[in-house]
């Protein structure tokens, strides 16, 4: 897959969940940004939060004018190092835009910003959320 990174081409997002027990302790969602796991990649201690603290309607996912930092992913103490993991999200016309991310991309080098188109990120948080019924 083609590195996404430049500020003319958008990213795709895909959202999933770990069933929870007995596969992990708990329930959590895995964000895949141009298929990779950028929770993982950014700090493989960490685990993606519950679907419902993430995907309800107008949660911390949802864009909105004003930019705001969302936690998506926290840390089981007692693991030293910071217990979050936040990104950026604001939304810029037809646009979604991450940014405050690092994590490494396909190639290695760090990857600081992505963008989404708004009908896909929506639609995919949509077409989650449903998968997850309960859980969201």
């Amino acid at each position: 897959m083609p590195d996404r990174r430049s500020d003319s081409r958008t990213s795709t997002l895909l959202i999933g969940a770990c069933p929870g027990p007995p596969v992990c302790a708990a329930v959590h969602t895995y964000l895949f940004v141009d298929g990779l796991d950028v929770v993982a990649r950014s700090d493989s201690t960490m685990a993606g939060l519950h679907p419902r603290q993430l995907l309800r309607p107008g949660g911390p996912l949802h864009p909105t004018d004003t930019p705001r930092s969302a936690d998506v992913a926290a840390r089981e103490p007692p693991d030293p190092g910071p217990d979050r993991l936040t990104v950026r999200i604001r939304l810029r016309g037809d646009t979604v835009i991450w940014s405050d991310l690092m994590y490494a991309g396909r190639d290695g080098a760090a990857v600081d910003e992505v963008r989404f188109r708004l009908d896909q990120y929506l639609g995919e948080i949509e077409r989650a959320c449903a998968a997850l019924n309960d859980r969201c």
